[in-house]
């Protein structure tokens, strides 16, 4: 029997990190509000009382970024003093520049929208979950939610906006078959005591209602807050960056990452754009039944529209010829930039809710995650005479 141990993280909305992806992609959502065919790709630093926003940034529309930014942190939870962090009074330092000429040339000159730049981009799907995701890190997105969840409806109420969560599965012969550790740490109001007072609450408020049915009557080990005490939380006790969080962003290190980040890039980038359409086509293909697993790998060149590469791995748990799926995939799927903007509708304002608790595995709706859905199924059977 073949076995392993595996283990993801997540991190809530008032991670240092996180901030910084949902400030980035608040104002990427201000702006492509009110100019669809914005160019955007901003960075935010967050640390102790400030604030700073940089990058390339081409539009017509007019935002006001420091409210923008004042807003995302206030609505996270940082807003008075008392936190060490506050969105009503701390310093917003702005340092925007146009994107570059050559690139706007190099992408938008031709015929077809070319990619913003090279790079490759990995998609995953697989049937742990429902979701079609690898189940630690689904579960530990789900935990993070529902610490951030305990926290917003007052069950427990000496919570702060800072925390991370991790889970370790033990895999046999390739499935998921045992709960090994939980690990939990959340800030928290001074005079908490963690193991008489946090450790129930997290069991009974956060832990226990999201481990996975098939999960939770088994023994594991439950950590809270392993280091001791959590008080000073969030950017006055450790700096955040955009795009600092991207194997949290995606499948938890159980698929392999490109190393583009998503936050604060506007759909042009195939660091964003590509990473979602290769999403959407694995998860269709095991939606389809075609593979138990796969991951979709997509290669591009700087103004170019056409893919350099395509890749599909499945692992060796298709149900059919694995050329016969890279075919379908060509036929069913059309990866130039352009065509995945438009097939999945991604110049609209959708991308503040991506950052935090995963850009995949999410309920997708007429408005948000439109690569979640699984849309491409009847077609890629057709294709495949499945």
């Amino acid at each position: 029997m073949n076995q392993w141990t595996f283990t993801s993280e997540s991190v809530t909305e008032g991670h240092p990190d996180k901030m910084a992806d949902q400030i980035s992609d608040a104002i990427l959502d201000a702006l492509i509000a009110d100019d669809d065919r914005a160019r955007v790709a901003v960075e935010t630093l967050v640390t102790t009382g400030l604030v700073v926003v940089a990058g390339e940034v081409s539009t017509e529309a007019y935002v006001d970024i420091p409210r923008v930014v004042r807003d995302t942190i206030i609505g996270i939870g940082y807003d008075h003093g008392e936190l060490g962090f506050d969105g009503n009074t701390c310093g917003v330092m702005i340092a925007l520049d146009e994107q570059s000429p050559e690139i706007t040339e190099g992408v938008f000159g031709g015929n077809d929208q070319g990619a913003g730049d090279q790079g490759m981009m990995f998609g995953y799907a697989c049937r742990e979950t429902d979701a079609l995701m690898p189940l630690p890190i689904y579960v530990a997105h789900r935990m993070a939610e529902q610490l951030t969840e305990a926290r917003r409806s007052g069950c427990i109420p000496y919570l702060r906006p800072d925390g991370k969560t991790q889970v370790s599965f033990e895999y046999r012969d390739g499935e998921p078959a045992a709960l090994r550790t939980v690990v939990v740490s959340a800030q928290h109001r001074d005079g908490i005591e963690i193991d008489a007072m946090m450790r129930p609450d997290l069991l009974e408020h956060v832990i226990g209602p999201t481990l996975p049915a098939a999960f939770a009557e088994h023994e594991f080990e439950m950590l809270v807050n392993p280091s001791g005490s959590f008080v000073s939380g969030g950017p006055v006790a450790d700096a955040g960056l955009t795009g600092r969080k991207i194997i949290v962003d995606t499948y938890g290190g159980y698929a392999r990452h490109g190393g583009g980040a998503f936050s604060g890039k506007d759909p042009s980038k195939v660091d964003r754009s590509a990473a979602y359409g290769a999403r959407w086509v694995a998860k269709n293909i095991v939606a389809a039944g075609a593979a138990d697993r796969c991951e979709m790998q997509v290669a591009y060149a700087i103004g170019r529209a056409d893919p350099v590469s395509v890749l599909v791995e499945t692992f060796g748990t298709a149900h059919v010829d694995p050329d016969a799926i890279s075919s379908a995939v060509s036929e069913v799927f059309d990866l130039r930039p352009a065509a995945l903007v438009a097939e999945l509708n991604l110049r609209r304002p959708i991308y503040k809710a991506t950052a935090a608790y995963g850009h995949f595995g999410r309920v997708p709706s007429g408005d948000t995650f439109p690569w979640e859905q699984i849309n491409r199924v009847g077609d890629l059977k057709s294709a495949l005479g499945l």
